[in-house]
């Protein structure tokens, strides 16, 4: 106990800690609007959010407590233990919207493809902490890192679940890039996907989520299916104005226009109520947390420690960016959260280890 004890005090990080419990309460306040006009069972979601952040905040307190060479020792084993998760998915998991995606444990529902971006994070620093390469990497230093990437984002994809995929490869690419990477290699990275775009959309994107790109292209084209989410979400965003509409008196929200308010969608209600300065503050957290991640990551002792921390940061970065990009018409929907604002325990505790990580670092 006295070692953990003396792990958190010379750890902790109070600047880290009090912008996150900022995003928490206001991610929490804003849930409680956001399910305030529907079901019984939704208009409780937000206590069953307080209970993931207080356990999520358990598992940062405790990560932040091991010397985190400890988790570049397990990195690999990790590694493994999250594509038996992935595989575990296939055979025990239900379907649920199209695609199987959680694991029930109880009363419990676990999502592994959220869980594999920390734990693909971890598998990259250990590998990139064991080369001893230091000039710029090429395309054939990036085979067996890709490698380590592709396993777990082909399972995912195959659920179906494509932002998460498209995660996993942004985190990749982040790493990638800011551990030194040629920029010939990585323009013939770029090149490459621009070739396998068509092949992508052919064989490997299902209908539905042809359809959301598409109505990403032309937004007017299928308002009442496909096109539905970005529209009413933009719609929402904009009546918001300067000063908001006021706590619980969004309209889009309270008359339940808004799909996925809760998960995917929490962003607009928070823009409707609380207006432009309600929504620059929340900018202004979010990239607080992201610029503190990569000072942290320049900070570090070593290799493990800065890519770990490269890592989280991209995490934090892509998933508010995509989120945002979707909410706004600027990106297509393909279902990715807000962090620590949007419903969701996975979510809740990636996005927690993940702090945990940083602090540790």
């Amino acid at each position: 106990m006295e070692t953990i004890g003396k792990g958190l005090r010379d750890n902790f990080d109070w600047a880290l800690f009090g912008t996150v419990a900022t995003i928490a309460v206001i991610g929490v306040t804003n849930l409680y609007s956001a399910t305030s006009a529907s079901s019984e069972a939704l208009s409780e979601l937000y206590i069953q959010q307080i209970y993931w952040l207080t356990l999520g905040a358990g598992v940062a307190v405790l990560i932040v407590a091991i010397d985190y060479r400890h988790f570049e020792r397990f990195g690999y084993i990790a590694y493994g233990v999250g594509i038996v998760a992935l595989v575990l998915v296939f055979l025990v998991a239900p379907e649920i919207r199209g695609s199987q995606r959680w694991i029930k444990i109880g009363n419990f529902s676990l999502q592994p493809s959220e869980m594999m971006k920390i734990v693909l994070i971890v598998a990259l620093a250990k590998y990139l902490h064991n080369d001893p390469k230091t000039d710029g990497r090429t395309l054939k230093d990036l085979v067996i890192p890709g490698l380590i990437l592709t396993v777990p984002m082909a399972l995912i994809l195959a659920q179906p679940d494509l932002g998460t995929g498209l995660m996993l490869a942004f985190i990749f690419g982040s790493i990638m890039l800011l551990t030194n990477l040629k920029l010939r290699s990585l323009g013939a990275l770029t090149a490459a996907f621009v070739i396998s775009a068509p092949l992508t959309w052919t064989y490997l994107l299902k209908g539905y989520q042809q359809d959301r790109l598409t109505s990403f292209w032309n937004p007017e084209a299928d308002l009442l299916d496909s096109g539905w989410h970005a529209h009413q979400s933009i719609v929402a965003i904009g009546s918001g104005g300067l000063w908001g509409k006021g706590f619980m008196q969004g309209t889009q929200n309270q008359h339940r226009f808004l799909p996925d308010q809760h998960t995917d969608f929490p962003f607009p209600v928070w823009a409707e109520e609380q207006g432009f300065l309600g929504v620059a503050l929340l900018f202004f957290l979010y990239i607080f947390l992201i610029l503190w991640g990569l000072k942290v990551a320049s900070q570090a002792k070593d290799r493990f420690g800065a890519v770990v921390a490269v890592g989280v940061s991209a995490f934090f970065f892509w998933h508010t960016i995509i989120n945002l990009g979707m909410v706004s018409g600027l990106a297509p929907v393909v279902g990715v959260t807000l962090p620590l604002f949007s419903y969701g325990g996975s979510s809740v505790m990636t996005s927690m280890m993940g702090i945990g990580l940083l602090m540790n670092v």
